[in-house]
């Protein structure tokens, strides 16, 4: 069995006026809250010991069967930093699933996941640029690099393309822990010590990518889980907007299911 800890700590300023009051991970999409959503896949898939790291707002997110663990310092800590918060967790006796806080998936996203096995598995879309038309004016401005060998593993991720070549999918903010694996997960974060830096990022701000980057250059398998489709981000005003507008429309549920 697995469980699952959200990483809900940050406020999600680009979408003001919406989080002036309450973290993002509780901004509705089409009348549900997007954590709601996501906990309702993740009990529908048969995991229930469920955890939330918050920060902004943190009452805010103590909800009926959601063990809460606090970042403290959320405005100056990215993603890692808020994960290492939860790092009793990954204490070997389950699988760990990571999830963003600002994301929604179908139960067949969440599935592929689940069978993926390997030390790390990285949920990926391969119809990223579907979703991404939708979101952006220009869908290239804001796209990262996803390279993968020819048995599924990543090789690189998280970095700026050089050309339509080096992106074979989309990270999702969505990847398996294995148990086995789970205990030294932290392990690279902890080499680096307070003043190591990742990508010109120090520590504190490093992001999950290149984290995962990280894993894969020290030799540790990443497998690639690959959908097409079937999730949404929900990052800025613009892409709850658009979302909602092609909800309306009866052209969102081609991307992303609600009702799956």
């Amino acid at each position: 069995m697995a469980r699952a800890v959200i990483l809900a700590a940050g406020q999600g300023t680009r979408l003001r006026p919406l989080t002036d009051h309450l973290p993002k991970a509780l901004v509705s999409l089409d009348g549900v809250p997007l954590i709601e959503r996501q906990l309702a896949v993740l009990r529908r898939a048969g995991v229930t010991d469920l955890s939330v790291v918050a920060g902004y707002r943190a009452s805010h997110l103590r909800l009926d069967g959601l063990r809460q663990v606090e970042n403290p310092a959320y405005e100056s800590t990215n993603m890692v930093a808020s994960l290492y918060c939860a790092k009793a967790l990954f204490d070997g006796t389950d699988d760990v699933l990571v999830c963003y806080g600002d994301i929604v998936y179908e139960p067949r996203v969440l599935s592929a996941l689940m069978a993926t096995d390997a030390p790390l598995a990285v949920t990926i879309d391969r119809q990223w640029l579907t979703l991404w038309s939708l979101r952006m004016d220009d869908p290239l401005s804001d796209v990262e690099t996803l390279r993968l060998d020819d048995y599924g593993r990543i090789l690189e991720l998280g970095r700026k393309p050089r050309d339509l070549a080096d992106i074979q999918g989309q990270y999702i903010g969505l990847f398996k822990v294995r148990k086995d694996f789970a205990p030294e997960f932290f392990d690279a974060y902890e080499r680096l010590g307070a003043e190591g830096t990742v990508d010109g990022r120090s520590r504190a701000m490093m992001y999950m990518t290149s984290y995962l980057q990280l894993q894969i250059d020290a030799g540790v398998q990443v497998l690639a889980a690959a959908v097409d489709g079937g999730w949404l981000e929900v990052d800025s005003l613009q892409d709850l907007q658009r979302y909602e507008a092609a909800s309306a429309e009866g052209r969102l549920s081609s991307i992303y299911d609600a009702r799956a």
